[in-house]
């Protein structure tokens, strides 16, 4: 197959892009480099730069290309962000990812993949999370995702598209070539392990009064590779569909910062803050839906070999990208 790839320069991007080719198929990776990294992008993948905001560039790129499918990663995706700037994501979620399925529908690509979110369901009804709690995000970002999934509904209604969505919780790791860079870095992990590189003093931890065994809010880490291998199993299918992908585990924050303790060997100073405004005590996915018609089933269930596989990769790469 060929298959092209929107964000395929970014973290989860770049690792679905490496786990394609290592499977024999091609890739085409379309990407605007302004949150991803050009040294990301597999070296064995086609590259087109380009920005989804350019209808006739895309309509352009997919008719010349031809993919048999598109899995489509490019997207904003900072919470905090979207609640001072809505509409660069409503444009660039929404807007824009409208654009590329228009291309799609004019080139005759039929199976399309999107990069969902957790954040589409905001303050969850009963954990673990399955597909069949309501949805009612809390932010801009958690809304461009779910209204750019009822978009979907109607391409498919009208044009055929194939779909699945994948609800990601918290992607974490690294394979041994590419990992985790953002630009403006927000997760836990990362900043963890960036105190063990000695490029900050201390870790936060926001809230230790929450309802769980330590106080610290509790989120389910899904290894990057098998996030990837969710992705492998959806370019298939034959019905649209939307899957959450976890592991069905959850990890405290202080059992993150624990486990970075013993995986990096340094101290890791953390200091405790006020809880932030809008934080669940407990987000744990239920993926038993996904399980049970596509077989897929992650791997890494536990913190540490999460934590050693993205150490790895921080060790080797300090700074990153460095682009």
């Amino acid at each position: 197959m060929k298959i092209l790839v929107t964000g395929g320069a970014g973290y989860i991007g770049s690792i679905c892009t490496e786990e394609i080719l290592n499977l024999g198929d091609s890739v085409v990776v379309f990407d605007n480099l302004t949150e991803g990294h050009r040294s990301a992008i597999d070296p064995r993948a086609k590259f087109v730069e380009g920005d989804l905001g350019d209808r006739d560039f895309i309509f352009k790129t997919l008719a010349e290309e031809k993919p048999d499918a598109v899995m489509h990663f490019a997207a904003n995706a900072l919470v905090g962000e979207s609640m001072t700037n809505p509409s660069k994501y409503f444009r660039n979620n929404v807007a824009y990812g409208i654009n590329l399925i228009d291309a799609m529908v004019d080139a005759g690509v039929k199976q399309f993949v999107f990069s969902s979110t957790c954040a589409t369901y905001g303050v969850p009804e009963r954990v673990p999370i399955d597909e069949r709690n309501p949805q009612r995000p809390i932010n801009p970002y958690g809304e461009s995702k779910l209204m750019f999934e009822h978009v979907l509904k109607w391409y498919e209604k009208i044009h055929g598209l194939v779909h699945v969505n994948l609800r990601y919780f918290n992607a974490a790791g690294a394979s041994e070539r590419f990992g985790e860079d953002h630009r403006i870095e927000t997760h836990l992990i990362p900043n963890v392990l960036k105190v063990a590189l000695g490029q900050r003093e201390r870790v936060d931890i926001f809230g230790d009064r929450y309802d769980t065994p330590d106080g610290t809010c509790i989120r389910d880490y899904i290894h990057v590779k098998d996030l990837a291998a969710a992705h492998l199993l959806a370019i298939g299918a034959k019905h649209s569909a939307s899957y959450n992908l976890g592991t069905g585990e959850g990890f405290s924050v202080q059992q993150v910062v624990d486990a970075a303790r013993k995986v990096t060997g340094h101290a890791i100073p953390a200091v405790v803050k006020e809880a932030r405004a809008g934080d669940p005590a407990r987000l744990i996915s239920s993926s038993l839906k996904i399980t049970a018609e596509l077989g897929w089933k992650p791997k890494l269930q536990r913190i540490q070999p999460i934590l050693e596989s993205a150490w790895a990769w921080h060790s080797k790469n300090p700074n990153g990208y460095g682009d």
